[in-house]
């Protein structure tokens, strides 16, 4: 089942996502809610419910016409998550970021999966992404799946966690580069670099629709891992491309980790950490490494940047310069 928030006639719906084509879930059945934080908190009951009515739309017997997705506009499948998390799953993207600054890979890496929290209010779905002038100082894409927790729970053993996902989505944990690496030299963050927008989206995917992709988590590993075709293009230019089965830690063991004396919420989402090759920081390091006259390349206004994973749609967004001089960059005291 894939599920979208979206606005048609200035309000807003949670609807039911089928070939191009959407049906309102509260439509279809008045018990359901038309808002995704309050169809998380209903638990198995509403969710199971929503997987009738979306048998009755793949079958073609829904009683109620549907609206294309073109003429409406998309909102992030999760346009209020509880919280955003953002993890770092890919030892390929560690490995080549830390080669490239000519230091060798972190160990600690390979002992336990680590996350960081986002500003969850700063969650968007697909459309423009508004920018201010630092941001544009190496702005930069990630390419990235996610996960939404769909019951609460605590103490969360990884073997256990696979339970607790009620969706999967494409993240674009969007990056000001120079504002992450200033702040981070103080050992804090990353914070100020990553709080202006992090995308979702353009779809909420039900676990079932992907059990055809599932294979074995890495050697070592816990949890359910699926081989997912991820790309990314600007401006119509593929510029990365890899597999969610490469996360070498599972969602099920970044859970496990998020949950340890704390609880997870319905509505929490959680990345899983950029992609090898995901990003324009990596690429271009890369590229210097190997070519010293490579010409490094950032995000600008007007960009495009489309998002592709295998059963999780096309995820479109469009830089847009914010008509503004403000500068915090220009704030410093030396």
């Amino acid at each position: 089942m894939k599920l979208v928030s979206y606005i048609v006639n200035n309000t807003t719906d949670l609807g039911i996502y089928h070939k191009g084509n959407i049906w309102s879930l509260q439509g279809l059945n008045p018990s359901l809610p038309n808002n995704m934080r309050d169809f998380l908190n209903g638990g198995a009951s509403f969710m199971e419910a929503a997987k009738v009515v979306n048998e009755t739309v793949i079958a073609g017997n829904a009683k109620l016409s549907p609206v294309a997705e073109s003429s409406v506009k998309l909102e992030a499948p999760v346009p209020n998550p509880t919280s955003c998390r953002d993890g770092y799953a890919f030892r390929q993207h560690v490995a080549a970021a830390r080669r490239n600054r000519g230091v060798p890979m972190i160990p600690e890496f390979d002992q336990y999966p680590i996350f960081y929290f986002t500003n969850h209010n700063a969650i968007q779905g697909p459309g423009d992404i508004p920018c201010m002038p630092d941001h544009f100082n190496k702005l930069d894409f990630e390419l990235e799946a996610a996960i939404v927790i769909g019951k609460k729970g605590r103490n969360i053993k990884a073997a256990e966690a696979d339970e607790y996902i009620a969706g999967y989505m494409i993240m674009n944990d969007m990056s000001a580069r120079t504002l992450q690496m200033e702040e981070m030299l103080l050992n804090l963050g990353p914070a100020k670099g990553k709080d202006f927008s992090t995308v979702i989206g353009p779809y909420f995917v039900t676990p079932d629709e992907l059990e055809p992709y599932k294979i074995p988590a890495k050697p070592g590993h816990v949890g359910n891992s699926h081989d997912l075709s991820m790309k990314c293009w600007v401006n119509g230019v593929l510029v990365s491309q890899g597999s969610v089965g490469d996360m070498d830690w599972t969602f099920a063991e970044i859970i496990e980790r998020c949950a340890y004396g704390v609880d997870v919420l319905p509505g929490d989402v959680i990345g899983s950490g950029t992609v090898g090759t995901g990003c324009f920081l990596e690429l271009n390091g890369t590229g210097l490494l190997n070519d010293s006259n490579f010409k490094p390349q950032w995000l600008q206004d007007g960009d495009v940047v489309e998002m592709e994973i295998t059963g999780l749609g096309r995820l479109s967004n469009t830089i847009r310069a914010e008509q503004t001089g403000f500068s915090i960059l220009k704030l410093k005291k030396m």
